[in-house]
């Protein structure tokens, strides 16, 4: 230890510093930004999920709640509509272009075929979710989700998502079959289908 160092150890005296270089505003007691960002329990410490900037700040918050399965005030027949929807127009692409067919003419009809029948087969396994023992199990409030949909977590609310769920999906994949049919994209899809073609 220095002599420097060892004076201020040795000594009795509080350190005054000079009034200009303190801040009278800020005080212990203040919630500051690592009490903001501090990661708490949610109500359980046991449960695992905890209360992090990620899973419960404002635009994850908003996101999460805003989608159709946790939105207020719908039915569970059209939260399964809206899902379904979005699940088989999004499906319809990757097998319309990377498909075994992508280089025929039926390109565009087996990538239609088989986003329906990827449809049904999520459709199957959302019948076979409700059909075991007893009810769904019910999602409790969150970090994230504060009021979950009880209406879905029954019996009859998660067949109505069912199959509102595979209407969704077939109409989303045939409105993405009439887009690609009925617009100009005969100069476009050669090109995409030729990128993943060996030559």
């Amino acid at each position: 230890m220095s002599d420097f160092q060892k004076s201020f150890s040795e000594s009795t005296n509080s350190i005054k510093f000079d009034e200009k270089y303190v801040d009278n505003s800020v005080q212990p007691d203040d919630i500051g930004v690592a009490n903001q960002w501090a990661v708490k329990t949610v109500s359980d410490p046991c449960v695992g999920n905890l209360a992090t900037p990620v899973n419960s700040g404002y635009f994850t918050k908003a996101f999460i709640n805003n989608l159709p399965f946790y939105r207020e005030g719908i039915s569970p027949n059209f939260r399964g509509l809206e899902t379904g929807a979005a699940f088989g127009y999004l499906l319809y692409g990757p097998f319309t272009m990377t498909g075994p067919l992508r280089n025929t003419e039926f390109a565009i009809t087996a990538g239609l075929l088989a986003a329906i029948g990827a449809v049904h087969i999520m459709t199957a396994l959302l019948v076979l979710y409700n059909a075991p023992g007893k009810a769904p199990n019910v999602q409790p409030p969150d970090a994230t989700v504060n009021n979950p949909p009880a209406d879905l977590f029954t019996r009859t609310g998660w067949a109505d998502f069912t199959s509102g769920f595979w209407l969704g999906g077939c109409g989303g994949a045939v409105f993405a079959w009439l887009l690609v049919g009925t617009l100009h994209l005969d100069t476009i899809m050669p090109i995409i289908k030729n990128i993943w073609t060996v030559s």
